[in-house]
């Protein structure tokens, strides 16, 4: 028996990069001006010049579609990244200032309210989320801090860094832009 006999055999074409990277082009494409609601395969497969068996192939709902593509980068213009000063008020307090402006924007506040509600449907989409808007930086952040003496060591990590990401969502929803200082004021209350 030759090597090549001996080998597993996949099952299912090969996944082409040309056609993975259409899908979540066209995938963001849709989500950003049809929102989550009204993303379908057919949609994704159509913009993408794809058979929508191609894409069931490859991944079995259009959340997971979601999911990669904002873990590729093509749903959110970047990373929100939490800043590393030494002085973690001020580097949390960018952060947010930072993801607010971003929410703010009422060209952007729609898609976010979608990827909320994707994210609701779909716990991956919300572990991608969270990382995409920096959760797991903003926890080795506050986690240092606490460490280093800078906070106390006391302090409640996880809570600290759901309640940031929380009041950002919670504006997005309830279409409420953020107010000057109040990022300031909710970093300090949360590591006082």
């Amino acid at each position: 028996m030759t090597e090549a006999e001996a080998a597993p055999r996949r099952r299912g074409a090969a996944r082409s990069e040309a056609a993975r990277r259409a899908i979540l082009r066209a995938a963001a494409t849709l989500f950003a001006t049809r929102g989550y609601d009204h993303l379908t395969i057919e949609g994704i497969a159509a913009e993408a010049g794809v058979a929508k068996q191609t894409i069931y192939r490859w991944w079995p709902s259009k959340g997971s579609v979601v999911a990669e593509a904002l873990l590729e980068g093509e749903l959110l213009p970047g990373h929100f990244e939490v800043p590393d000063t030494g002085d973690v008020r001020a580097d949390l307090t960018a952060w947010f200032e930072d993801l607010s402006r971003f929410v703010d924007d009422p060209d952007n506040s729609p898609f976010i309210r979608s990827l909320v509600a994707a994210a609701a449907e779909n716990g991956d989409i919300g572990a991608r989320l969270d990382d995409a808007l920096g959760g797991s930086e903003l926890t080795t952040r506050v986690q240092a801090a606490a460490a280093s003496g800078e906070i106390e060591a006391r302090t409640p990590v996880q809570e600290v860094v759901d309640a940031l990401v929380g009041a950002v969502v919670t504006r997005a929803l309830r279409r409420v832009p953020s107010a000057p200082e109040s990022a300031r004021a909710l970093v300090d209350l949360l590591l006082r």
